[in-house]
């Protein structure tokens, strides 16, 4: 088997709006598109990043919670790379989310942090 990519990851909300405005307008991903799916009450939003689709947000009636912390089975994180990672927290800090202290990675000498979405999901920027 031959892969290319990760094509998408798939994140599930308990509040859509919520959600649906931290992707777009805290964390700045494009919609390519929304949908509404009557049948099973849920909405999917396909969410681009550099206008490469990379998310797709869904909201379902009360969706059981996920253990996220302390390190749980499952997806750990979502990573985003950076430029400059002080500037970001600085933006995040102006939308009122405040990331943890900047960490060194120890294996590559590089800086990261934490923050999370709505939903606690944890949320990573490393600068490259």
């Amino acid at each position: 088997m031959h892969l290319n990519s990760i094509h998408h990851i798939a994140i599930i909300c308990s509040n859509y709006q919520k959600s649906k405005t931290f992707y777009t307008e805290v964390l700045g991903l494009t919609i390519i598109k929304e949908t509404y799916r009557a049948e099973r009450e849920s909405y999917k939003l396909d969410l681009a990043l550099n206008g490469a689709y990379v998310i797709e947000l869904f909201s379902f009636p009360n969706p059981p919670k996920r253990p996220s912390r302390p390190e749980s089975c499952g997806m750990r994180h979502l990573a985003f790379e950076v430029d400059n990672i002080e500037k970001c927290i600085s933006e995040l800090n102006s939308k009122d989310i405040w990331p943890e202290p900047i960490r060194i990675d120890e294996m590559t000498q590089k800086k990261f942090t934490f923050f999370s979405d709505p939903d606690d999901l944890p949320i990573e920027l490393y600068e490259m």
